[in-house]
C-alpha cells in the first residue's frame, strides 16, 4: 500500500542522516549511566559566532565599556549564577575553542529584533572563513556581566534547551517504548509462530504416530487374520485327522467284531461239532451187536448197519482231528459232520424200522396167542378199577384235601435244606474271615459270582452267552477278570463252595426283586439259571435250596406253626421279611413270591440251547407234580390263587403241549372243583387274584389254548 511505501522511504532516510549515527549502548543500565549520556554531544560555538565577535571588535571602546556598564548596572547576581550555572552543567566553557568570553559578549546581540539576527546570521556566513582569528585567549575580560535580557534570553535559551532535552528523552523513552512494543509484537508474533510450528510439528508427530498406528494395526489385523487362517487351517487338517482316525478307530473296531464274530462262530461251530459227534457216538452205541438181540434182528443186517455207524464216526472223527491243532472248524465240516449226523439219524431210523418191523411180526404172533387171555383179565381188571375208583373217591369225600406236602416230598425239602446248610457251614472260614486277604479275597469272590448274574438282560443272545461263559469259567475253577482284577476259586480251598452257594442265592433273589418288578426278565434268568444248573448240578440244589427256604410255597409246603416259636419268627418261616419296623405288608410280600414262583415257572420248561443234553435240567414233570400237590392241598386266602395264576401264565403254554389231554382234564378240575373252595376261604378285599385266575381259565378252557407267555426268548434271539 502508498502508506507502507512512505514509512519505509522514511526509514531509509532517518538510517542515512546523522541521527542514525547515535551510538547505543544497550548495557547502560548494569553501568549506572544515564540513558543520553552516550548521545549528548560537546557544545561548541557556531560558525556564526566570528561574524558577531568581529562586529564587536569594530565598536569604539566607549560603546563597549557602556555596554558592559549598562550590563554589569542591569545584572543581578541571581542571574550571573543562572549564566554560571548553565555553563557549568553545559560542559567547560573556556575549552571550547577557547571562545567564552567572545560569546559573553555577543549575548546581547541575540536578544535583538529577528531583522537584526537574520542579518548578523547573513554577515556571519559571509565571512565565516575569518571567524577562526577574531580573538585569542588573552583578550578575554576577567568578568563578564550581561544585561537581565541577555540572562532571560540565556535562560529561555536553556530552558529550550532543557525543554528539547526532555522532548529528545520522551521521544526516545517513546521510541524505546515502541522498540520494545515492537520487540515485543515481534516476540509474541515468533513465540506464536513457534507456537504454531511447534503444533505443526507436533500434528506431524501425531499424524505420523497415527500413520505408524494404523500400519501396526493393520499389520496385527492381517497377523491376526493370518493366524486366524493358519488356525482354520489347522482345525481343517485336524478335523480331517480325527475323521480318519475315527475312520481308523471305526475299521478296526470293525474288523475286531468281525474277528469277534468269527471267533464265536467258530467256537459255536466247534461246540455244534462236539455236540454232533457226541449224539453220533451215541446213537453208535445202539447199532452195537451186543446191545441188540439176534432174535429181533438178523446178524447180517445188524452188522452192515455197525459197519456203517463205524464208518459214519470215522468222518466225524477226521473233523475233529483238523481242529486239535487250535483252529476252528469251517462251514465246509460243519457240513461233513451235519451230513453224517443225518446219514447216522437216517441209518438208526432204518435199523428201528427194521427192529420194528421185526418186534411187530413177533407181537403180532404173541398177540395172537394171549388174545384170548386178555380179553378174559380186562373185565376182570374193569370190575378191580371201578371197585378202586369207588372206594378212592369215597376215601377222598371222608377225608378232604391235605393240610401239608405228601411225605417224600417233605423229605427232598428236608434233604435241600441239610445239604445247604452242610455247604455254609463249609465256607465259614471263608465267609467271617479274620486276616485282610482272606477279607479281599471272599469280596473279589462274591463280586466275581453276583455282577455277572445282575447283568443278564434280555438285549441280546450273545451277550447272555458271554455271561454263561464267565459263570462256567468262573465255576469250572479258571481264572475270570473281575473289577479289573483277575480271581479263581482255587485261590481258596473253600472257594468253589463258597461261590456255588452265593450264585444260587444271587440267582434266587433276582426272582425276588427283578423278575418281581418286570415279568419278562425271568426268562433270560431261567435260561441261564438252566444251563449252569445242567453243568454244574451243585449249583441248582442250592438254588432250590435258597428259593425253598424263602418261598416255601415252591415245594408246596405250607409250614405249619410249632409250639415255642414266636410270630415274628413264624412269619418269617412264612417267607415274610420282619425287621424293626414289622412285618412288610402283604402287597409287597405277594409280589417277591409271584416273581419267585415265576422264575421257577420258567426255569422248569427252559434249556440252555447250546447244551448237550436234552430237556432241562428240571424239567416240567416237576411243573406237573407242583401243580398236582397245589390241587391236593388246602387253599390258602390270597396266595394260592396268586400262585397258581402266575405258574400258569408262564408254564401254561409249554404244560399242554406236553401233556395236552391230560393237562386239560387237571386245569378243568382246578376250575370245576378247586376254584370254589379258593373262594370259599377269600375275603372280599382279597379278591383280585381271584378274579384274574377265574378270567384266565375262562378264556383258556373257551380257547382250548394258553398263550405263550410275554417275554419268551425267541430262536431268533439267539441270533443277535
Amino acid at each position: 500500500m502508498p502508506s507502507e511505501n512512505l514509512r519505509w522511504e522514511t526509514l531509509e532516510a532517518l538510517k542515512k542522516s546523522t541521527k542514525a549515527k547515535i551510538p547505543f549502548d544497550p548495557h547502560w543500565s548494569e553501568r549506572g549511566e544515564d540513558i543520553l549520556a552516550g548521545c549528548r554531544e560537546v557544545l561548541s560555538l557556531s560558525p556564526h559566532s566570528g561574524v558577531i565577535l568581529e562586529h564587536l571588535g569594530s565598536l569604539p571602546p566607549q560603546n563597549s565599556r557602556s555596554f558592559l556598564g549598562s550590563s554589569s548596572g542591569n545584572s543581578s547576581p541571581g542571574l550571573s549564577d543562572v549564566i554560571s550555572a548553565s555553563a557549568s552543567s553545559a560542559g567547560s566553557i573556556p575549552d571550547i575553542n577557547r571562545k567564552s568570553n567572545v560569546v559573553l559578549s555577543a549575548l546581547p546581540l541575540r536578544t535583538g529584533s529577528e531583522g537584526s539576527e537574520q542579518a548578523l546570521s547573513d554577515d556571519a556566513k559571509d565571512d565565516e572563513p575569518e571567524v577562526s582569528n577574531v580573538s585569542s585567549p588573552g583578550s578575554l575580560p576577567s568578568i563578564s556581566l550581561l544585561s537581565p535580557k541577555a540572562m532571560e534570553t540565556e535562560g529561555q535559551i536553556l530552558k529550550f534547551a532543557e525543554q528539547q532535552r526532555e522532548k529528545a528523552k520522551m521521544a526516545l523513552k517513546l521510541r524505546q517504548e515502541m522498540q520494545e512494543k515492537l520487540v515485543a509484537a515481534v516476540a509474541s508474533a515468533e513465540s506464536e509462530q513457534l507456537k504454531r510450528f511447534e503444533e505443526f510439528m507436533e500434528l506431524k508427530q501425531r499424524q505420523e504416530f497415527q500413520s505408524m498406528r494404523d500400519m501396526m494395526d493393520r499389520e496385527t489385523k492381517e497377523s491376526i487374520g493370518r493366524q486366524e487362517k493358519l488356525k482354520e487351517e489347522q482345525r481343517h487338517r485336524m478335523k480331517i485327522l480325527n475323521l480318519r482316525l475315527r475312520e481308523a478307530e471305526q475299521q478296526r473296531l470293525k474288523e475286531a467284531e468281525l474277528e469277534r464274530q468269527r471267533q464265536a462262530e467258530g467256537r459255536e461251530r466247534l461246540r455244534n461239532l462236539n455236540t454232533i459227534q457226541e449224539e453220533i457216538l451215541q446213537l453208535n452205541q445202539l447199532l452195537d451187536p451186543s446191545k441188540q438181540s439176534k432174535d429181533d434182528f438178523p446178524a447180517a443186517s445188524l452188522s452192515s448197519f455197525s459197519t456203517r455207524g463205524n464208518q459214519l464216526c470215522s468222518q466225524v472223527s477226521e473233523v475233529i482231528r483238523k481242529t486239535a491243532e487250535g483252529e476252528f472248524p469251517s462251514v465246509e465240516d460243519m457240513t461233513v459232520a451235519e451230513r453224517a449226523l443225518h446219514d447216522m439219524r437216517s441209518l438208526i431210523r432204518l435199523m428201528q424200522e427194521e427192529v420194528t418191523k421185526a418186534q411187530e411180526k413177533k407181537k403180532r404172533e404173541q398177540e395172537e396167542q394171549e388174545e384170548l387171555r386178555k380179553k378174559a383179565e380186562l373185565q376182570a381188571q374193569q370190575e378191580v378199577q371201578k371197585k378202586a375208583e369207588q372206594s378212592a373217591k369215597e376215601k377222598a369225600k371222608r377225608k378232604g384235601l391235605q393240610n401239608s406236602a405228601e411225605d417224600s416230598t417233605l423229605k427232598w425239602f428236608k434233604e435241600l435244606q441239610e445239604s445247604a446248610a452242610q455247604c455254609a457251614q463249609s465256607f465259614e472260614q471263608l465267609n467271617t474271615p479274620k486276616d485282610t486277604q482272606t477279607k479281599k479275597l471272599k469280596l473279589e469272590l462274591q463280586k466275581a459270582a453276583s455282577i455277572p448274574v445282575s447283568q443278564i438282560s434280555s438285549n441280546s443272545g450273545s451277550q447272555l452267552r458271554e455271561i454263561f461263559d464267565k459263570i462256567d469259567k468262573l465255576l469250572s475253577g479258571r481264572a475270570v477278570m473281575s473289577g479289573g482284577k483277575s480271581v479263581s476259586t482255587s485261590q481258596h480251598p473253600q472257594g468253589l463252595d463258597f461261590v456255588c452257594y452265593k450264585l444260587a442265592e444271587k440267582f434266587v433273589k433276582q426272582g425276588e426283586e427283578e423278575v418281581a418288578s418286570h415279568h419278562e426278565a425271568a426268562f433270560p434268568i431261567a435260561v441261564v439259571a438252566s444251563g449252569i444248573w445242567e453243568l454244574h448240578p451243585r449249583v441248582g440244589d442250592f438254588l432250590l435250596a435258597h428259593l425253598h427256604k424263602k418261598c416255601p410255597y415252591a415245594v408246596p409246603h405250607y409250614p405249619p406253626m410249632k409250639e415255642g416259636t414266636s410270630v415274628d419268627e413264624y412269619q418269617r418261616i412264612l417267607g415274610y421279611r420282619v425287621d424293626d419296623a414289622g412285618v412288610e405288608g402283604q402287597d409287597s410280600f405277594l409280589k417277591r413270591m409271584s416273581g419267585m414262583i415265576r422264575l421257577y415257572a420258567a426255569i422248569i420248561q427252559l434249556k440252555w440251547p447250546y447244551g448237550s443234553k436234552q430237556g432241562s435240567p428240571h424239567g416240567l414233570s416237576h411243573g406237573w407234580r407242583w401243580l398236582a400237590q397245589m390241587l391236593n392241598m388246602e387253599p390258602i386266602a390270597d396266595i394260592t390263587a396268586t400262585l397258581l395264576f402266575d405258574f400258569l401264565e408262564v408254564c401254561g403254554n409249554a404244560l399242554v403241549k406236553q401233556y395236552q389231554s391230560q393237562f386239560w382234564k387237571l386245569i378243568l378240575l382246578l376250575k370245576e372243583e378247586y376254584f370254589p373252595r379258593i373262594e370259599a376261604v377269600t375275603s372280599s378285599g382279597q379278591m383280585g387274584s381271584v378274579i384274574r385266575l377265574k378270567q384266565f381259565l375262562q378264556t383258556s378252557l373257551q380257547n382250548r389254548q394258553i398263550s405263550p407267555p410275554k417275554g419268551q426268548l425267541s430262536a431268533n434271539f439267539w441270533r443277535t
